[in-house]
């Protein structure tokens, strides 16, 4: 799919908070094929990455160099003040109210009822990343939760969101680890762009809930095999799914992402 425009609620953005910016562009550039615009001054040096000339992700400097890098997910928003009441409600918390950011758009954050940071955009001119499914752009956006029920009432209530269960393995005896014991496609409309996995079978209880991201990629192996050269970390190798090939890794600062391509025959 490409020239993508995300409906209300869908995953409208993402972007990495990162120890080392240069490093990170450095990594992203020969992995993905990314380019970065020139870090944004009157934005506190955010900068964006394009695939292809469009705007795909961003990038922004840490301002603790001891904080994690990670990367953080944006949900598409009409009225950010609205959906934050709504986070209330649900049983979430509101981590940063809503913002402008110059006149790109609006932003804010929450914790999810099951304990997950998410984002949220209202977009003015910056309108979030144009292509979807294609080398360089998102595959997939999936929310681990550690809460899966709380998860999967959360985001219908929140963003409209609806949830079908496409496995559920949580009457089983005997549960590979690894696997996930549950799982939800989240629909925006028509289309499914996200998922939601149990992950009290696959991470430690400690680990809170999060959002990831899959980027998508030609060939999943020969990837993971570049970002080792790169200096990255295999946290897990190419693996064939009914729902493509995915791995993932975390970049030499640390900030984990996934990759993936579609089943044969796709």
């Amino acid at each position: 799919m490409t020239e993508y425009s995300a409906p209300i609620g869908a995953p409208i953005w993402f972007d990495l908070m990162t120890s080392d910016a240069d490093a990170a562009v450095s990594f992203y550039q020969q992995l993905f094929g990314w380019e970065a615009e020139d870090p944004n001054p009157d934005l506190g040096g955010y900068r964006n990455f394009t695939l292809n000339g469009k705007r795909i992700a961003g990038l922004m400097s840490a301002a603790d160099d001891s904080a994690p890098s990670v990367w953080s997910s944006y949900l598409h928003t009409a009225d950010p003040d609205e959906t934050l009441e709504l986070v209330k409600a649900a049983g979430g918390t509101v981590m940063v109210p809503p913002m402008d950011v110059g006149d790109e758009g609006t932003m804010a954050v929450a914790i999810d009822a099951a304990g997950a940071v998410i984002g949220f955009w209202k977009p003015n001119k910056h309108k979030g990343f144009a292509d979807w499914g294609v080398p360089g752009a998102p595959y997939w956006f999936e929310c681990a939760s550690q809460d899966y029920p709380r998860s999967l009432v959360f985001y219908p209530e929140v963003v409209g969101a609806r949830v079908e269960t496409i496995i559920d393995n949580s009457a089983a005896e005997v549960v590979e680890p690894g696997n996930p014991l549950r799982y939800a496609q989240v629909f925006f409309g028509d289309m499914a762009y996200a998922g939601i996995m149990d992950a009290t079978n696959i991470f430690p209880p400690a680990m809170p809930s999060f959002w990831q991201i899959y980027v998508t990629v030609e060939e999943v192996a020969a990837t993971v095999e570049t970002a080792e050269k790169l200096g990255g970390t295999v946290m897990m190798g190419a693996t064939d799914t009914p729902y493509g090939t995915l791995a993932t890794l975390q970049d030499p600062n640390g900030a984990m992402i996934s990759l993936g391509s579609p089943p044969a025959g796709r």
